[in-house]
């Protein structure tokens, strides 16, 4: 059961917060990218998510059509078959939709996983995410509980991200400003349109001072005690334990980020974390290595005929596999993951 049933990836988020260790959600854009996330996975014996965001799956789709639905959909059949070789279990998710990309792609998505719950199949993906932190709170809300519904319906847990995360990503993209920091009262307000399960279980990317991209130390301001408060602000609100977490957190714009802020979301209720950048470096730097080392082999230079064994996709690509891979292992060291696979 490599790809988790709705039951199953419900058990593993359950097995991560009780475990305060996250999965890593790492975004692929091809057949290759997809079996190097399977394989770091299996390499560390962690489970984990896969994701494809609007971007991913355009390009999946291809550069006639790019279609996105058409991309995601491909990707995950594919994912349903190969995941069968690996020893893990992953989750299928779609990465952050904006709200003009909802109709081209969440809600398309949303109803082939609908006609296969009805014929008594499993849901294609696991997980969708609505991002509408370029909305209004209550216009996110509003659309978030729409999409809900429709959600738990077929199975899916629906991914909201309430306010912005900084950089850019897809083409999203917010400043990094006072912004970036979710308050207790914009919690309070999701928790009053979503409720706390009841309506279906959601996962909440709250911002912390979170950036999308490449970012070097000191040039970003992360709170990750900030989600404590979030939860103890909730908590004491809707009359729950004290010490309880009522959220399952996400943690975006991860990439450069220190063990010691990573640990601290981790123990404050962050159970998946988005890797892109990181993995993306980690999967083009040996193929950089590997054509300016071998230049005069990938390249017909002076009236040469070059070296197919050099140029072959095969060569180089089994490179960038291996460091993709790589970088998923120590993803998972870092997330405290690593080892806990679902046996």
């Amino acid at each position: 059961m490599p790809i988790a049933t709705p039951e199953v990836y419900n058990e593993m988020l359950d097995r991560a917060k009780a475990g305060k260790f996250a999965y890593p959600a790492i975004n692929v854009t091809s057949t290759q990218t997809l079996h190097a996330a399977l394989r770091g996975f299996a390499e560390a014996e962690s489970d984990g998510i896969i994701q494809i965001s609007t971007g991913g799956a355009e390009f999946l789709g291809g550069q006639y059509s790019k279609d996105m639905v058409t991309g995601a959909v491909a990707l995950a059949e594919f994912a349903h078959v190969v995941a069968e070789k690996y020893p893990v279990t992953v989750a299928l998710h779609t990465d952050h939709c904006p709200k003009d990309k909802l109709d081209g792609y969440v809600r398309p998505l949303l109803a082939v996983s609908e006609e296969r719950v009805k014929a008594g199949r499993n849901p294609l993906f696991q997980s969708h995410m609505w991002d509408g932190s370029a909305e209004t709170l209550a216009d996110n809300l509003a659309i978030a509980q729409e999409l809900l519904a429709r959600a738990a319906a077929a199975k899916i847990i629906l991914e909201v991200e309430i306010t912005p995360t900084g950089g850019e990503e897809d083409g999203v993209s917010h400043e990094i400003n006072d912004s970036l920091y979710t308050t207790v009262d914009d919690a309070i307000r999701t928790v009053e349109a979503l409720g706390l399960g009841e309506k279906g279980r959601y996962l909440l990317a709250a911002s912390f001072g979170n950036v999308h991209g490449v970012y070097k130390p000191g040039n970003v301001v992360l709170r990750p005690d900030l989600l404590k408060e979030l939860n103890e602000g909730v908590a004491a609100k809707f009359g729950r334990p004290a010490g309880s977490q009522p959220f399952d957190f996400v943690f975006h714009g991860g990439s450069g980020s220190s063990e010691e802020e990573i640990a601290t979301a981790l123990e404050n209720g962050v159970i998946k974390m988005n890797l892109d950048t990181d993995t993306q470096y980690a999967f083009t730097r040996p193929v950089a290595a590997h054509m300016f080392q071998n230049y005069d082999g990938v390249l017909k230079v002076d009236g040469e005929v070059g070296s197919k064994k050099t140029y072959d996709p095969r060569t180089w690509g089994k490179l960038a596999e291996a460091g993709m891979a790589a970088r998923v292992v120590e993803a998972t060291q870092n997330l405290r993951s690593a080892g806990t696979r679902i046996k």
